[in-house]
């Protein structure tokens, strides 16, 4: 742990009982398999910094994949969550909450879409997406229900989210997949139109593929994708999970476009560390009925207290450009190294960037052991989704531990 990085907690316990097992060991014997985890027990967080049970301290340019968008633990998700809790936790999707229309509200006004429906993860967003999609493909084109996808897209880990989601790897992976899903590379049009049935209700996209590698689509391809949508009267999708609310510089990465869509979903940033999701539409895709969707924790009160003092917060601290400035900085930092290490494609929008290196896994490994967390989402690539309250002196010492990780 280097010297820079390292903050000891005020007084570590010294006292043990033999007979308990470490943390390390009960969460191997007792937490389900999914994941490749260090030897690390994560305890506290604040700001940009998380704190392991030994006292280590960490810089975060994970961010809890993109979800903490005001930083660990911030103090306006603390007290909404508190202030909540003491009044309303939850009663049920069957009825309206204060906070659910407070938040709505707000939500629909700067998105520049009419309806919202609330729900816990992105997976579910996406999902809800799905079924809309296909209500229209019921409704207005005769029972169309197939949706074009990206190769290298992610929509979640759902049965059906990832038969949507276009990664190689998952073809074999719990058979057989859900029907209606047809994968076309990025930014090639012609494949897109060329895919397009009778059977086409929509199109989904991510505006950057984030588990992908960090990739933007090109607005040519998307002004084309908006014209085939409008052409043959099917949806336009955008799986904003990772790029909604300030993520690219501005408030969604549609806007750095200009071209809407008819469904817009987010996720991750929009409750701040809280599980909160949500998908959007348009006024005239209103087209649900009474039972077609819902879910237990459908708007639940203290949701959407946490989804709307976050967004509040990052209304108030124009979070969409400071990313734009910060993710600016860190870009050419990352180039500047670039010309004398091994790093190569500096490459996304505001404070979702990618690069590439020989050995991501390695590199990720040496920079935590350095107090600096960095993700990697392929073998050859590092992703970066720092909290968007993220400083130049932060950016200073994440690039000077990767200098010196990559150095080694």
């Amino acid at each position: 742990m280097s010297n820079l990085m390292h903050v000891s907690s005020s007084k570590k316990d010294t006292h043990t009982v033999s007979h308990i097992p470490a943390p390390i060991e009960l969460a191997k014997k007792h937490v389900l398999h999914t994941a490749i985890r260090p030897d690390i027990v994560m305890a506290r967080g604040e700001g940009m910094m998380l704190y392991d049970t030994e006292g280590n301290s960490y810089l975060d340019f994970i961010g809890g994949w993109a979800v903490n968008s005001l930083g660990h633990s911030p103090a306006v998700l603390q007290e909404a969550l508190a202030e909540q809790a003491s009044k309303l936790v939850h009663a049920s999707p069957a009825f309206f909450n204060e906070p659910q229309i407070q938040f709505a509200e707000l939500l629909t006004s700067i998105s520049g879409m009419d309806k919202v429906f609330f729900t816990s993860t992105g997976a579910e967003a996406n999902e809800s997406a799905v079924k809309l999609a296909r209500k229209h493909g019921a409704l207005n084109l005769n029972g169309a229900y197939e949706i074009i996808t990206l190769t290298n897209s992610f929509h979640g880990r759902t049965l059906a989210m990832m038969s949507a989601t276009g990664k190689a790897q998952w073809k074999p992976l719990f058979a057989p997949k859900v029907d209606g899903f047809v994968h076309v590379p990025i930014n090639d049009l012609d494949a897109c139109f060329a895919a397009v049935t009778n059977q086409t209700c929509a199109i989904m996209v991510e505006l950057v593929q984030g588990e992908g590698g960090v990739h933007p689509v090109s607005e040519a391809y998307l002004y084309g994708l908006r014209k085939i949508c409008d052409m043959y009267g099917i949806l336009l999708i955008f799986d904003e999970i990772q790029t909604g609310l300030g993520r690219t510089g501005k408030m969604f990465a549609y806007q750095h476009y200009g071209i809407e869509p008819d469904i817009m979903t987010l996720g991750k940033g929009i409750g701040g560390g809280f599980p909160l999701s949500a998908m959007l539409t348009k006024e005239q895709y209103d087209l649900f009925q009474h039972g077609d969707q819902g879910g237990t924790y459908i708007g639940q009160p203290l949701a959407m207290a946490a989804g709307l003092a976050v967004l509040r917060e990052l209304i108030r601290l124009d979070v969409a450009e400071q990313a734009r400035k910060q993710g600016q900085y860190l870009k050419d930092g990352l180039q500047g190294l670039s010309a004398s290490l091994p790093i190569a494609n500096v490459r996304g929008l505001g404070l979702l960037l990618a690069f590439d290196v020989p050995d991501a896994p390695a590199l990720v490994e040496k920079c935590r052991e350095k107090g600096l967390l960095v993700n990697a989402p392929n073998a050859h690539t590092i992703r970066l989704m720092p909290a968007l309250i993220v400083q130049k002196s932060h950016i200073d010492a994440m690039l000077d531990i990767l200098k010196e990780a990559l150095a080694s």
